[in-house]
């Protein structure tokens, strides 16, 4: 399976990692941990070292009860990262945002990925990505950061989020966004409470009916906290056994805080994979 970024493709034959860069003074995991740009670019020299493909930057938290930054803000935050890393790399940047402004420009300066939480549904997303030809993650979020754990309700799961997805890989694709530029992402801990979370992961082999990679960010999450009653610093473990589940029941993408730790998981799982049998 290969994810089209527009100018050039990743292989998504094997689980691959995005790692998380959040320049935001409000991010539920690491918000402040960087005070300069050389901090932000040490740390994504550092992740691509550790093996990962992909580096997900983000300028406004998404955490429960976040509030939206202003477009200038965002751009202030993100561009001199993006910019700095393509001078020094040529890993895949990925752009967490669905403003549409902050998108087109952080394509404009390098970005290959539109990692975004509101699925290309803000005015004048979806276009943007289009006329872009790079690639998209959809994520599934029930209501707005703002408000989405406030008794967040389902139908039936995964059923209601499968529609969803089906809704917007047609929108995408009646947009002109192809079908081999479309990532999507379940939203674990995107108005969702910890039995619709664990639902998810469960079914998560259902979502592979779409074609399409499967990214999922489980790293240092309230699941996690809600199952070992472990605060976010020790959430390492608990969120790369939920990885390495779901990597084993179809998930191509992983995104994490922790690259390192989560690449050793992974590599090992693979080496057991590709024994070969007839030996």
């Amino acid at each position: 399976m290969f994810l089209n970024l527009g100018q050039r493709k990743i292989d998504l034959s094997v689980p691959r990692v995005m790692g998380v860069i959040n320049m935001t003074p409000d991010s539920f995991s690491d918000g402040s941990k960087y005070q300069t740009l050389d901090d932000a670019l040490s740390v994504a020299v550092n992740m691509e070292r550790d093996g990962a493909a992909i580096i997900d930057i983000g300028g406004e938290s998404t955490r429960p009860g976040a509030k939206e930054v202003p477009t200038q803000a965002q751009l202030d935050r993100v561009i001199p990262l993006i910019e700095a890393i393509k001078k020094n790399s040529n890993i895949v940047i990925s752009i967490d945002s669905g403003n549409p402004e902050v998108i087109k420009e952080a394509i404009r300066n390098g970005a290959e990925l539109v990692n975004d939480v509101y699925a290309l549904q803000k005015p004048g997303a979806l276009e943007v990505v289009a006329q872009s030809k790079k690639a998209v993650c959809l994520m599934h979020m029930q209501n707005q950061p703002a408000s989405m754990q406030n008794d967040p309700v389902y139908n039936k799961l995964p059923d209601d989020i499968l529609d969803f997805f089906r809704q917007r890989i047609n929108d995408c694709q009646n947009a002109g966004i192809a079908s081999d530029r479309i990532v999507i992402d379940p939203g674990f801990g995107f108005g969702k409470n910890m039995q619709h979370n664990l639902l998810l992961l469960k079914y998560l082999n259902d979502f592979t009916k779409f074609k399409a990679p499967i990214c999922v960010g489980l790293s240092r999450k309230q699941l996690i906290g809600d199952i070992t009653s472990k605060p976010i610093e020790k959430r390492l473990i608990g969120g790369i056994a939920a990885a390495l589940y779901a990597t084993r029941h179809g998930a191509n993408i992983v995104r994490t805080h922790d690259v390192a730790a989560t690449i050793d998981a992974l590599e090992v799982v693979n080496s057991i994979n590709s024994v070969d049998l007839s030996l």
